[in-house]
Protein backbone atom coordinates (compact mmCIF):
# COMPACT_ATOMS: atom_id res chain seq x y z
CA UNK A 1 0.00 0.00 0.00
CA UNK A 2 1.50 3.62 -0.83
CA UNK A 3 1.82 5.32 1.84
CA UNK A 4 -0.39 8.55 2.32
CA UNK A 5 1.87 11.43 3.30
CA UNK A 6 -0.69 14.43 4.04
CA UNK A 7 -2.66 14.96 6.84
CA UNK A 8 -5.07 17.92 7.35
CA UNK A 9 -6.47 19.39 10.86
CA UNK A 10 -10.16 20.08 10.13
CA UNK A 11 -11.45 22.77 11.86
CA UNK A 12 -14.07 25.56 10.99
CA UNK A 13 -16.60 23.58 8.88
CA UNK A 14 -16.85 25.57 5.50
CA UNK A 15 -12.86 26.47 5.71
CA UNK A 16 -12.07 22.67 5.95
CA UNK A 17 -15.14 22.38 3.31
CA UNK A 18 -13.17 24.70 1.09
CA UNK A 19 -9.80 23.10 1.64
CA UNK A 20 -10.73 19.75 0.99
CA UNK A 21 -12.93 20.66 -2.28
CA UNK A 22 -9.93 22.78 -3.49
CA UNK A 23 -7.24 19.65 -2.98
CA UNK A 24 -8.78 17.59 -4.78
CA UNK A 25 -9.38 19.89 -7.83
CA UNK A 26 -6.09 20.55 -7.79
CA UNK A 27 -4.71 17.31 -7.66
CA UNK A 28 -7.35 16.20 -10.49
CA UNK A 29 -6.53 18.80 -12.84
CA UNK A 30 -2.55 17.77 -12.51
CA UNK A 31 -2.91 13.88 -12.38
CA UNK A 32 -6.57 13.45 -14.18
CA UNK A 33 -8.97 10.73 -14.68
CA UNK A 34 -10.84 10.63 -11.23
CA UNK A 35 -8.18 11.17 -9.34
CA UNK A 36 -8.70 12.87 -5.94
CA UNK A 37 -6.05 13.95 -3.28
CA UNK A 38 -4.96 11.08 -0.49
CA UNK A 39 -5.12 12.72 2.87
CA UNK A 40 -5.66 12.02 6.40
CA UNK A 41 -8.07 14.36 8.14
CA UNK A 42 -8.68 14.88 11.68
CA UNK A 43 -11.02 17.27 12.16
CA UNK A 44 -11.10 19.12 15.37
CA UNK A 45 -13.65 20.34 17.79
CA UNK A 46 -13.50 23.59 16.77
CA UNK A 47 -15.53 25.67 18.86
CA UNK A 48 -13.00 24.62 21.77
CA UNK A 49 -10.17 26.35 19.43
CA UNK A 50 -12.19 29.47 18.42
CA UNK A 51 -12.89 30.18 21.47
CA UNK A 52 -9.26 31.08 22.37
CA UNK A 53 -8.47 32.66 18.95
CA UNK A 54 -7.29 34.84 17.93
CA UNK A 55 -4.49 35.41 20.99
CA UNK A 56 -1.68 32.86 21.46
CA UNK A 57 -1.98 31.86 24.89
CA UNK A 58 -0.73 28.46 26.88
CA UNK A 59 -4.39 27.55 26.74
CA UNK A 60 -4.90 27.87 22.81
CA UNK A 61 -1.66 25.88 22.99
CA UNK A 62 -2.74 22.51 25.13
CA UNK A 63 -6.08 22.97 22.74
CA UNK A 64 -4.11 22.54 19.57
CA UNK A 65 -1.37 20.45 21.00
CA UNK A 66 -3.88 17.82 21.75
CA UNK A 67 -4.90 17.01 17.94
CA UNK A 68 -1.27 17.16 17.02
CA UNK A 69 -0.06 14.77 19.58
CA UNK A 70 -2.96 12.14 17.72
CA UNK A 71 -1.80 13.44 14.21
CA UNK A 72 2.33 12.66 15.41
CA UNK A 73 1.08 8.83 15.46
CA UNK A 74 -0.26 8.83 11.86
CA UNK A 75 3.05 8.49 10.49
CA UNK A 76 2.52 11.23 8.31
CA UNK A 77 5.25 13.46 6.35
CA UNK A 78 3.41 16.76 5.57
CA UNK A 79 0.48 18.87 7.78
CA UNK A 80 -1.98 21.25 6.77
CA UNK A 81 -3.83 23.56 8.91
CA UNK A 82 -6.38 25.47 7.06
CA UNK A 83 -6.65 28.40 9.46
CA UNK A 84 -3.96 31.19 8.94
CA UNK A 85 -4.40 32.94 12.00
CA UNK A 86 -3.90 29.29 14.21
CA UNK A 87 -0.45 29.27 12.61
CA UNK A 88 1.08 31.56 15.24
CA UNK A 89 0.21 29.17 17.63
CA UNK A 90 1.95 26.26 15.35
CA UNK A 91 5.10 28.25 15.74
CA UNK A 92 5.07 27.68 18.97
CA UNK A 93 4.87 24.24 19.27
CA UNK A 94 7.37 21.11 18.49
CA UNK A 95 6.14 19.70 15.93
CA UNK A 96 7.85 16.94 13.69
CA UNK A 97 5.87 16.50 10.84
CA UNK A 98 6.63 19.52 8.06
CA UNK A 99 3.76 22.26 8.36
CA UNK A 100 3.25 23.76 4.91
CA UNK A 101 2.99 27.22 6.25
CA UNK A 102 1.07 29.57 4.71
CA UNK A 103 3.46 32.57 6.07
CA UNK A 104 6.58 30.75 5.09
CA UNK A 105 5.61 29.79 1.71
CA UNK A 106 4.09 33.60 0.62
CA UNK A 107 7.39 34.77 1.53
CA UNK A 108 8.61 32.55 -1.19
CA UNK A 109 6.39 33.07 -3.62
CA UNK A 110 6.52 36.93 -3.11
CA UNK A 111 10.53 36.76 -3.51
CA UNK A 112 9.77 34.72 -6.58
CA UNK A 113 7.79 37.50 -8.00
CA UNK A 114 10.06 40.41 -6.87
CA UNK A 115 7.50 42.00 -4.85
CA UNK A 116 8.86 44.46 -2.20
CA UNK A 117 5.65 46.01 -1.34
CA UNK A 118 2.23 43.99 -0.43
CA UNK A 119 -1.23 45.18 0.93
CA UNK A 120 -2.07 42.52 3.39
CA UNK A 121 -5.79 41.52 3.73
CA UNK A 122 -6.76 39.50 6.43
CA UNK A 123 -9.28 39.38 9.52
CA UNK A 124 -9.09 42.95 11.86
CA UNK A 125 -6.79 41.00 14.13
CA UNK A 126 -4.39 39.64 11.63
CA UNK A 127 -4.29 43.13 10.20
CA UNK A 128 -3.48 44.66 13.45
CA UNK A 129 -1.15 42.45 14.68
CA UNK A 130 2.65 42.40 14.34
CA UNK A 131 2.45 38.36 13.92
CA UNK A 132 2.71 38.28 9.17
CA UNK A 133 4.19 42.13 9.11
CA UNK A 134 6.98 41.34 11.13
CA UNK A 135 8.24 37.79 9.28
CA UNK A 136 7.36 39.97 5.97
CA UNK A 137 10.00 42.36 7.42
CA UNK A 138 12.33 40.51 8.34
CA UNK A 139 12.37 39.54 4.40
CA UNK A 140 12.24 43.06 3.23
CA UNK A 141 9.16 42.95 2.31
CA UNK A 142 7.13 46.36 2.86
CA UNK A 143 3.33 45.53 4.32
CA UNK A 144 0.54 48.23 3.69
CA UNK A 145 -2.72 48.00 5.00
CA UNK A 146 -5.88 49.15 3.68
CA UNK A 147 -7.83 51.84 5.22
CA UNK A 148 -9.65 52.32 8.31
CA UNK A 149 -13.21 51.92 6.67
CA UNK A 150 -12.20 49.09 4.56
CA UNK A 151 -10.08 47.20 7.20
CA UNK A 152 -13.56 47.16 8.95
CA UNK A 153 -15.82 45.65 5.80
CA UNK A 154 -12.97 43.43 5.15
CA UNK A 155 -13.44 41.78 8.84
CA UNK A 156 -17.34 42.07 8.33
CA UNK A 157 -17.26 40.10 4.80
CA UNK A 158 -14.88 37.13 7.00
CA UNK A 159 -17.34 36.68 9.37
CA UNK A 160 -20.48 36.72 7.04
CA UNK A 161 -18.67 34.09 4.96
CA UNK A 162 -17.80 32.23 8.38
CA UNK A 163 -21.38 32.24 8.96
CA UNK A 164 -22.20 31.73 5.32
CA UNK A 165 -24.60 34.41 5.85
CA UNK A 166 -22.77 36.59 2.60
CA UNK A 167 -24.99 38.61 -0.15
CA UNK A 168 -24.52 39.22 -3.43
CA UNK A 169 -23.72 42.62 -3.03
CA UNK A 170 -21.14 42.02 -0.30
CA UNK A 171 -19.20 40.21 -2.45
CA UNK A 172 -19.37 42.38 -5.36
CA UNK A 173 -17.78 45.36 -2.87
CA UNK A 174 -15.44 42.94 -1.43
CA UNK A 175 -14.15 42.14 -5.17
CA UNK A 176 -14.30 45.84 -5.67
CA UNK A 177 -12.34 46.77 -2.58
CA UNK A 178 -9.57 43.95 -3.91
CA UNK A 179 -9.72 45.32 -7.68
CA UNK A 180 -8.97 48.94 -6.15
CA UNK A 181 -5.91 48.04 -3.87
CA UNK A 182 -4.38 45.53 -6.83
CA UNK A 183 -4.35 48.72 -9.40
CA UNK A 184 -1.44 49.77 -7.19
CA UNK A 185 0.29 46.91 -5.28
CA UNK A 186 -0.39 43.27 -4.73
CA UNK A 187 -2.42 42.13 -2.38
CA UNK A 188 -2.09 38.86 0.13
CA UNK A 189 -5.09 37.16 1.65
CA UNK A 190 -4.57 35.65 4.75
CA UNK A 191 -8.02 34.19 6.18
CA UNK A 192 -9.52 31.25 4.86
CA UNK A 193 -12.64 33.22 4.66
CA UNK A 194 -11.85 35.73 2.25
CA UNK A 195 -9.80 32.87 0.09
CA UNK A 196 -13.55 30.94 -0.57
CA UNK A 197 -15.20 34.11 -2.38
CA UNK A 198 -11.99 35.42 -3.68
CA UNK A 199 -12.09 37.10 -7.44
CA UNK A 200 -9.96 34.62 -9.46
CA UNK A 201 -9.03 36.24 -12.45
CA UNK A 202 -6.69 38.63 -10.79
CA UNK A 203 -2.45 38.34 -11.27
CA UNK A 204 -2.11 40.36 -8.36
CA UNK A 205 -4.00 38.61 -5.84
CA UNK A 206 -1.93 36.19 -3.72
CA UNK A 207 -3.76 33.81 -1.58
CA UNK A 208 -1.93 32.17 1.21
CA UNK A 209 -4.73 29.20 1.32
CA UNK A 210 -4.21 28.59 -2.40
CA UNK A 211 -0.20 28.54 -1.69
CA UNK A 212 -0.95 26.17 0.49
CA UNK A 213 -2.98 23.18 -1.49
CA UNK A 214 -0.25 23.83 -4.29
CA UNK A 215 2.45 22.91 -2.22
CA UNK A 216 0.24 19.96 -0.60
CA UNK A 217 -0.50 18.75 -3.79
CA UNK A 218 3.39 18.58 -5.03
CA UNK A 219 3.96 16.55 -2.12
CA UNK A 220 1.45 13.74 -2.12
Amino acid sequence: MVKTKLAILGLGSRSTSFYLKRLNNIYNKKNGGYSTCPFLLLNANFDVINSLLPAVSEKLDAAVSYYINQIKNLNIDYLLIPNITLHETIDRLNISQNILHPVHLSIAKIKENRWEKVVLFGSLFSMKSDYIKNQFKENGIEVLLPNEKDMVFIDEIRKRIYNESETDDLVKKYHSIIQKYTEINPVILSCTELSILKPTDNKMLLDMAEIQMETAVKQV
